[in-house]
């Protein structure tokens, strides 16, 4: 099939190191779409881990990205938060801005099952959340919280942060973000959720989210949960092991402990809800302007190799990093 001139591409090309390669795309066949992109975004936690050669051997397969090229821990291309306009292919389609689970590359071709249209009202820019936004959707959806709930999300990264958020706009209940860093309160004012640092966090919790990623996190959702509560672990560790300290209040206060993971939907909604129109619902509650609070910071895509070494090693504050292609 007759090929486009090569794009470029971001690849880990060992464990801490990434470069910008020369990526050939071919033209878009029938019910295929060639998308030139305009934004990606670093999903900070899952990425650096990949980046860093974290992922356990036993989840190279569930690991992977929709699009992946290589394998794990390197080569490999990864990443799953691109934002683009359609520019050839099937009819109908040219201009649309679409959301795509692609990895770093200035143009790619997909089917058309795989493009995503960003509603009118959403800012290409801000599109970007759409992963995270599903990934948070999902953990809601798990969570299950009720009007009575006293929730906390411990947590306070771009997940976490529209974890709570989602609660707070759909169910009418206590929700509290938790986090160590003072500093991630001025961005959860703008997002309208209640924040407070952990030292402060409220106890007898009928519902804690762990959104942290770290093992001292998930110890804090044991210590505020009330009896009978639900602690859910939205967490990727990768090959890092956890211990906790089971053996104090865990069974006398009867606490559940349940996983969330986006790759699966809940039980409850699968009669309901496929993946599309998952992300269809994501991708409309980045209506909200506040939202664009969440991105911290944004860089060119031939940045792309520096920045992510130093995303990975030293984040500092922050949140959703976003990477412009011009």
């Amino acid at each position: 099939m007759e090929t486009l001139p090569s794009a470029r591409a971001f690849w880990i090309v060992e464990p801490g190191r990434g470069e910008i390669r020369d990526e050939p795309i071919r033209r878009p066949g029938p019910q295929e779409l060639l998308i030139r992109t305009e934004f990606t975004a670093i999903s900070r936690g899952t990425e650096s881990l990949v980046f860093n050669g974290r992922v356990p051997a036993s989840e190279y397969a569930r690991m992977r990205a929709p699009f992946q090229a290589g394998e794990f821990p390197a080569p490999v291309k990864y990443g799953y938060c691109s934002v683009g306009v359609v520019a050839g292919g099937e009819p109908g389609w040219q201009g649309v801005r679409i959301f795509a689970l692609y990895p770093h590359q200035t143009s790619y071709v997909i089917p058309v099952s795989a493009a995503n249209a960003v509603p009118h009202d959403v800012p290409t820019g801000r599109a970007v959340l759409a992963a995270n936004m599903e990934t948070a959707l999902n953990g809601c959806w798990d969570a299950d919280p009720k009007e009575t709930d006293r929730v906390t999300v411990i947590g306070a990264g771009t997940v976490g942060c529209l974890v709570a958020w989602v609660i707070r706009k759909t169910v009418a209940c206590s929700v509290e973000l938790v986090d160590v860093n003072p500093q991630r309160a001025a961005v959860a004012e703008k997002i309208g959720v209640r924040f407070v640092p952990v030292e402060s966090a409220a106890t007898e919790r009928t519902l804690v989210v762990h959104t942290s990623g770290t093992e001292a996190g998930l110890r804090t959702a044991l210590d505020l949960a009330a009896a009978d509560g639900t602690i859910v672990e939205m967490s990727w560790f990768g090959d890092r092991l956890v211990t906790l300290p089971l053996g104090g209040a865990f069974h006398s206060r009867r606490l559940t402990i349940k996983c969330s993971q986006v790759g699966a939907l809940p039980p409850a909604r699968r009669g309901e809800w496929d993946f599309t129109r998952r992300m269809a619902r994501a991708l409309d509650l980045l209506k909200d302007a506040s939202l664009d609070a969440l991105i911290t910071g944004e860089s060119r895509f031939q940045e792309l190799p520096a920045v992510m070494a130093q995303l990975a090693q030293a984040p500092g504050n922050t949140l959703t990093h976003r990477i412009r292609y011009d």
